[in-house]
C-alpha cells in the first residue's frame, strides 16, 4: 500500500511507525519544522530514511498515486484536487466530539468553557474544515486535576489506539456516518491571547491556568505574570 502522512509531532511518528509496521507499505511524510521541544518528525524520517517534505502538500507533486493519505496535526487545509487524487481515502485525527469544537486549540477551549469530557474524532477530509463523514469517535473524562499536556497526551494516545481499525474501515469503502449540524469552531490562535480575566469566576480563572499549562508553551498571564497556579493568580492580583 501506498500512504502518505501529513503530520507533526509525536502523533505524527507514531502513524509512520505504524505504518512501516507493514513492510510492503510505501510512505511518504508531509510535514512541519519542529519548534519548543516538539517531538521531530523530520528527525524520525531521517532515521529511518523516509522520504519527507516539509512544502504545503496542496503545491507539491505527490511522489506517486496514494491509496492513502492520513493527516495528524498537519496545518494546512487540503484542498480537493489533493482529495480527488487518492479517491476520498483520506483522513483525518481531531481532539474533539465533533461537530463541536472543530478549528484550533480544541482540548484548550474544551477545558476553559468547563466541558466534562471531550474526546477524539477519526473523520474523513472534505473541502471545508473537520465537517467530513465521522469514521470512529470515542469519548474521554476530563479529570479535575488535568492540565492541557496530561488532557492531549490522554486523547491522543488513545486514539493511537484506533489507528489501524480506521484504516480497515477507510479501505473496506466505509462511507461513515454524516456530522451532525452545528457545533462550535476556534481559529487558530491563543484563547483570549493568554490573558485571565478579573472578571471571571474563581473556577474559570482556574480552568483557564490549567487549559494554558502545556510546557514549553507560554503559561496563563495576569498583570504582567506568568501564572501557573491559582495560588500565582491570587499572589498577582495584590
Amino acid at each position: 500500500m501506498k500512504v502518505i502522512i501529513c503530520g507533526y509531532n509525536w502523533i505524527g511518528c507514531y502513524a509512520l511507525k505504524n505504518f512501516l509496521e507493514d513492510k510492503n507499505n510505501e510512505v511518504f511524510v508531509f510535514t512541519h519544522p519542529s519548534k519548543d521541544q516538539d517531538v521531530d518528525l523530520i528527525e524520525y524520517c531521517e532515521s529511518l530514511n523516509i522520504k519527507y517534505s516539509i512544502d504545503n502538500i496542496n503545491n507539491s507533486i505527490l511522489p506517486f498515486e496514494p491509496d492513502l493519505i492520513f493527516s495528524a496535526y498537519y496545518k494546512y487545509i487540503i484542498n480537493e484536487e489533493i482529495i480527488k487524487k487518492v479517491n476520498g481515502n483520506i483522513f483525518n485525527v481531531h481532539p474533539s466530539l465533533l461537530p463541536d469544537y472543530k478549528g484550533c486549540s480544541s482540548l484548550t477551549w474544551a477545558m476553559i468553557n468547563g466541558e466534562k469530557e471531550v474526546g477524539f474524532t477519526y473523520h474523513y477530509i472534505d473541502s471545508s474544515i473537520d465537517t467530513g463523514n465521522i469514521i470512529l469517535q470515542k469519548k474521554i473524562d476530563i479529570y479535575e486535576w488535568d492540565s492541557q499536556e496530561t488532557l492531549y497526551l490522554r486523547v491522543m494516545f488513545e486514539a493511537s489506539k484506533y489507528l489501524n481499525e480506521v484504516v480497515d474501515l477507510v479501505l473496506s469503502n466505509y462511507e461513515g456516518l454524516a456530522q451532525p449540524k452545528g457545533g462550535r469552531y476556534f481559529e487558530r490562535g491563543c484563547p483570549h491571547e493568554g490573558q485571565i480575566n478579573e472578571n471571571w469566576s474563581q473556577s474559570k480563572v482556574k480552568r483557564f491556568i490549567k487549559a494554558m499549562n502545556y510546557s514549553p508553551r507560554s503559561l496563563a498571564k495576569f498583570n504582567n505574570a506568568e501564572i501557573s497556579s491559582y495560588k500565582d493568580y491570587l499572589k498577582a492580583k495584590k
